[in-house]
């Protein structure tokens, strides 16, 4: 939504943003993380592996959101998918600020210790 100028004789638009998206929508998306093991909980900390990097962006604005942070981003590993493409594996740790958050009691409940792409026995 852009707003114009009370004064004609400034041109500048002012553009209002918008909150990308609510606490509670945040707090359903990494839920569904957590049950489709992308995110584990390691300690204090939140590991999120994916292998789609706008998948990391929609990520880091939800522990936002929730009043966290984004501590580190690395490409881990190559991964397979089928038989002729390798794709880029990245892990993302964050942390939320809050103790006892209630994420943490979700993946106690409905987690794992292992994300989807960890292939060790």
């Amino acid at each position: 939504m852009k707003l114009q100028s009370p004064n004609p004789e400034i041109s500048t638009t002012l553009a209002v943003s918008q909150p990308a998206m609510l606490p509670p929508d945040a707090q359903k998306k990494m839920k569904g993380w957590i049950r489709s093991r992308h995110l584990i909980c390691s300690g204090n900390f939140f590991v999120f592996e994916t292998v789609a990097y706008g998948t990391i962006e929609r990520f880091s604005d939800c522990v936002s959101i929730l009043g966290g942070a984004v501590i580190a981003v690395d490409p881990v590993d190559k991964v397979w998918m089928g038989n002729h493409r390798q794709v880029t594996l990245y892990r993302v740790k964050a942390s939320l600020l809050t103790p006892g958050h209630q994420l943490k009691q979700y993946w106690i409940k409905y987690g794992n210790f292992r994300t989807r792409f960890d292939y060790s026995p």
